[in-house]
């Protein structure tokens, strides 16, 4: 599949800004399975300065200024991406990553490869992610019990987080603690990828957060996800000898080709969509619009084929 996809952030300012310093993170990944074919960022009014380079977890960030006085300012990320599932996983041995026990994964995480000493930071604790409750370890040892697979374990962990919480934007908020979300059993997608990755840290496992972007439009036949109105979020757990796997939490399922990567952190601190300082007085607003959809052209020749 081939995808458009289009995000604006606009902040509208009462008594405007006189100095605005941002960061995005808004350009999606390339990795196997995923490629970055084509991406522009849009920023009005045009920064006085700007530059992009890669961040401490391999994302693309961008850094602008705005040195002038503006009642607002609006961040337009325009991308085109090819997915394919199939590719993502085709080199790896699913059959024998799945039957990995979670007693033997932790043996295994003591390896010195790199890829094993890289992960192992994801099991370590977070900006918000900074303390694991007895709530949070007592739900999470329902699942992961040592002699159980670890895919098995976190894809159970998966299906209860979306059975037992309910989605609620008007719940949380990022200043939100985990602790609540946990009580109250409801908040947003970030809330239950971050739960999700307390629960298999509690367990001395590594699990990292994904902040991407869920199609817009579903297939024929199929019921819209939730979450497509904004970016997404979602979870991903590390089995030694195998590699990192994707679960969603909001939507229960596997992340495939509607799910688009942006950026990995260790919880949404390290990747929110647009973050900075301002110089300002009175209040402000946020307005987000996220649209992403098969590629026109990439349509059209797929429903001349069918």
């Amino acid at each position: 599949m081939i995808f458009d996809l289009w995000h604006k952030t606009k902040y509208s300012y009462e008594n405007g800004a006189s100095f605005c310093h941002n960061i995005t993170t808004l350009k999606p990944r390339s990795f196997k399975g995923q490629e970055l074919l084509e991406y522009n960022l849009e920023i009005t009014p045009t920064p006085t300065d700007i530059s992009e380079r890669l961040d401490f977890f391999g994302n693309t960030v961008t850094r602008f200024s705005i040195q002038q006085n503006h009642k607002e300012l609006i961040v337009i990320a325009r991308s085109k991406v090819s997915r394919d599932y199939n590719l993502q996983i085709e080199s790896k041995n699913a059959v024998e990553g799945k039957k990995i026990t979670i007693e033997k994964a932790l043996k295994l995480l003591k390896e010195v490869d790199p890829e094993t000493v890289e992960a192992r930071q994801f099991a370590l604790l977070s900006p918000l992610i900074s303390d694991i409750s007895p709530e949070i370890l007592a739900y999470a040892a329902k699942s992961f019990k040592p002699e159980r697979s670890l895919f098995d374990a976190s894809y159970e962990l998966m299906e209860r987080i979306f059975t037992d919480f309910d989605f609620d934007p008007s719940f949380s908020t990022i200043a939100t603690p985990l602790k609540e979300v946990m009580k109250e059993k409801k908040g947003v997608c970030q809330d239950f990828a971050q739960i999700a990755i307390a629960c298999v840290r509690s367990m001395g496992l590594p699990a990292r957060y994904v902040s991407g972007y869920i199609e817009t439009l579903p297939p024929p036949g199929k019921e819209k996800l939730i979450g497509t109105d904004a970016s997404h979020a979602w979870f991903s757990v590390f089995i030694p000898q195998y590699g990192w796997i994707d679960f969603d939490p909001t939507n229960n399922q596997i992340p495939k080709n509607q799910h688009i990567v942006v950026a990995y952190g260790r919880d949404y601190y390290d990747v929110p969509p647009l973050k900075g300082v301002i110089y300002s007085t009175g209040s402000s607003t946020m307005d987000v619009a996220v649209d992403l959809r098969p590629a026109k052209a990439h349509q059209t020749q797929s429903q001349s084929q069918s």
